[in-house]
């Protein structure tokens, strides 16, 4: 007579926690994995909102958008400044390099907004009209992906392929044509003295 088997062998309780283990590391890799990503978009929608704030600005006052144009980048490598002297372009430069450092959000004293090591630029691509300006914001990513498409930044975050940027174009079109010619005038006509 066979007797029936009653419970699990050892062999099965250890294959069990096997599976488990692993199912489990996976499932913290998994986890690490998931926040990474957040961190990535979290900048990237940082990095949104500062270009969109500098492409205002332009668009805002266009007659003056080729004063925005950046020599070197503004942000990381610049210090926090006062603005309130300053106007017109060189007081939104001023702002924009501020923010791209953090300077809005501070804590416990120390400034950590923005994204790490924000750089911002303002480039122009063509000097007729519709002039052309790009804007680019960029940033040190975490892992390595796709060389971006810009010059701002190049070379400032060690291999090239952690750099983030995102870039927009803004055209300036003519604001007053000649009556007569029909060409752009580029310089505001200076109404006579009376």
């Amino acid at each position: 007579m066979k007797r029936m088997q009653s419970g699990a062998t050892m062999m099965e309780v250890l294959v069990a926690i096997l599976v488990v283990v692993i199912g489990l590391l996976g499932l913290a890799g998994l986890q690490a994995r998931i926040n990474l990503s957040e961190m990535e978009a979290f900048q990237r929608a940082q990095a949104l909102v500062l270009l969109q704030d500098m492409v205002d600005r332009i668009n805002a006052n266009k007659k003056n958008a080729a004063t925005y144009i950046t020599v070197t980048p503004e942000g990381t490598g610049n210090s926090i400044t006062d603005c309130s002297a300053l106007f017109d372009a060189a007081f939104d430069l001023c702002q924009w390099n501020n923010t791209l450092l953090g300077a809005a959000e501070a804590t416990g004293g120390v400034k950590q907004g923005a994204m790490i090591g924000a750089r911002g630029c303002v480039d122009q691509v063509t000097a007729t009209m519709p002039a052309q300006y790009v804007v680019s914001v960029v940033w040190q990513g975490i892992n390595p992906t796709v060389v971006p498409n810009t010059a701002c930044g190049r070379g400032q975050y060690g291999a090239d392929n952690t750099r983030r940027a995102v870039t927009a174009n803004v055209l300036v079109g003519c604001l007053q044509n000649n009556s007569v010619t029909g060409a752009c005038i580029t310089t505001p006509a200076v109404p006579p003295i009376r």
